[in-house]
């Protein structure tokens, strides 16, 4: 296929197109900067090396007339929407309305043009997460996490509306919390950089069940499913779930694959939780089968301890 990729600045994003030209596929992928214009390094790391496997079109946002453009003048079998706007995307003073509209920008402009040419398979793909509302399996009724999470949520709702309006196929390929290499600094990456400091990583939430998943495992079934979801009207769902455990469990797991791999005594401190400001439970419905995708856990395992190795050695 030949596949307009925008999002692939991201962590999973750029895993996502190397998983999707691996498997023989044409890329080209918008980035609103080039490569050296990040000022965030391991950002610019993921652009500068996921341009060797694809085409960049730069100064180039979804809906902006530029990208217009581009849709007009190739033709193209999917579009992958994997960008959102996350400005801040932690703060409670996210806003969901203006994330919203940086979404969707002209949609039916967008759609109006990917229906120009008679495709034999006019198919987009958005990416949901398991942090929207409705979503996954869960508690507390499955409610947004944040507005960052309504924000995906309304996203979802007017790509579901306007590719029915166009009479598209449209994809959600929803993630739940994937790590591996590249990963910004969040809680796997907080655990390696503390083990590599000689220090005790402490797990201040370890009764929130999550869903964890390795991106090498998850980028070949979002590779996978961009291929085979069908081509006719409708929205096609899929919801891949690595490991569906407490923290406190996944820290442990994680703990338990790094020590002979770094040869670190790798300790963990696991807090009594008493504060609970996100629902207890939230995870993704379809567990994978690795060996199916060709995929082997071992050697996923090695993959993290070695990159970590070259990007926390001393000095």
């Amino acid at each position: 296929m030949k596949i307009l990729f925008i999002g692939g600045s991201s962590f999973t994003g750029f895993w996502f197109i190397r998983e999707l030209c691996r498997a023989g596929h044409e890329v080209v992928a918008t980035f609103r900067k080039r490569p050296e214009e990040y000022a965030d390094p391991i950002r610019r790391t993921r652009v500068s090396l996921v341009l060797k496997a694809c085409r960049g079109v730069f100064g180039c946002s979804f809906g902006d007339p530029g990208f217009i453009e581009l849709v007009r003048g190739e033709r193209w079998d999917l579009l992958c929407h994997h960008a959102a706007d996350v400005t801040n995307y932690k703060s409670l003073g996210f806003d969901p309305v203006t994330a919203l509209g940086n979404n969707t920008r002209n949609i039916m402009a967008v759609l109006d043009a990917w229906r120009t040419y008679d495709r034999l398979r006019p198919r987009l793909l958005l990416t949901g997460s398991v942090f929207e509302n409705d979503e996954g399996a869960g508690s507390e009724g499955l409610p947004a996490f944040s507005p960052y999470g309504l924000s995906k949520g309304f996203t979802y709702q007017a790509f579901r509306y306007y590719s029915g309006w166009a009479g598209l196929a449209l994809g959600k390929f929803v993630i739940p919390n994937p790590f591996g290499p590249y990963e910004d600094p969040r809680f796997t990456a907080y655990l390696m950089k503390t083990w590599f400091a000689g220090q005790t990583a402490v797990v201040n939430t370890p009764v929130y069940v999550r869903d964890n998943i390795h991106v090498s495992l998850l980028s070949k079934a979002y590779a996978k499913f961009a291929t085979e979801f069908p081509d006719h009207p409708g929205v096609h769902h899929f919801h891949p779930s690595g490991y569906p455990e407490s923290q406190g469990a996944f820290a442990l797991r994680y703990a338990s694959e790094m020590r002979p791999r770094l040869g670190r005594p790798c300790e963990l401190e696991l807090k009594r939780q008493i504060e609970f400001d996100e629902p207890r439970v939230r995870i993704n419905t379809d567990l994978l089968d690795g060996k199916a995708f060709g995929w082997d856990e071992a050697s996923a395992w090695d993959e993290i301890a070695e990159y970590y190795k070259t990007d926390l050695k001393p000095g």
